[in-house]
Order: C-alpha cells, then structure tokens, then sequence
C-alpha cells in the first residue's frame, strides 16, 4: 500500500468536474485507491464520494492505494492535482 498526503490548489476545491478527472485517472489503473478526508474514506472511482468530502482550496487529501499499479495511480493523481486540475490559477 503507497499513501501520500496531497494538497488540493484549485480555488473551487474538489468540485464535479475535478472529481471526474480524478475518477477517469484513477479508473486507468490496476489499483484500488481511496481517499481519506475529515475521518471520511471514500472509493476514488466514485464522483460522488469524492465531491461528498468537500474538500476546499489548501486542504489535504490522504490518498492510499493498493495494488499492482499502486504507484502508477498515485503518481497520476499528484500531477493530475498539481496541474491544479487543468484549471485557470
């Protein structure tokens, strides 16, 4: 299992459509990854989970994933969350 503890930068904070984005990443690998927020543990194939955290601007997302792409996976939702979700700055 990787965990890494990754800060949300965007100014709507993990909002419908990031919570897409990170979905159709995480759904490319042979991972099962969750994230953990506020004593909340949700699937991260799940929008809804996801935008359920309400995660805002500079707040940190523990994400752990587990399985053959664990690394993979991870590593896709770090740039995925620090090209600030392909939103404008």
């Amino acid at each position: 299992m990787i965990t890494k503890k990754i800060t949300i930068p965007n100014k709507l904070g993990l909002h419908a459509r990031a919570a897409a984005q990170l979905v159709k990443v995480v759904e490319r690998f042979d991972a099962e990854v969750m994230a953990n927020f506020h004593d909340m543990k949700v699937n991260c194939t799940s929008i809804m989970g996801l935008m359920m955290l309400t995660a805002g601007q500079g707040e940190e997302i523990i994400f752990q994933a587990t399985g053959p792409e664990e690394q993979l996976a991870i590593n896709s939702i770090n740039e995925l969350v620090n090209s600030n979700f392909h939103e404008p700055a």
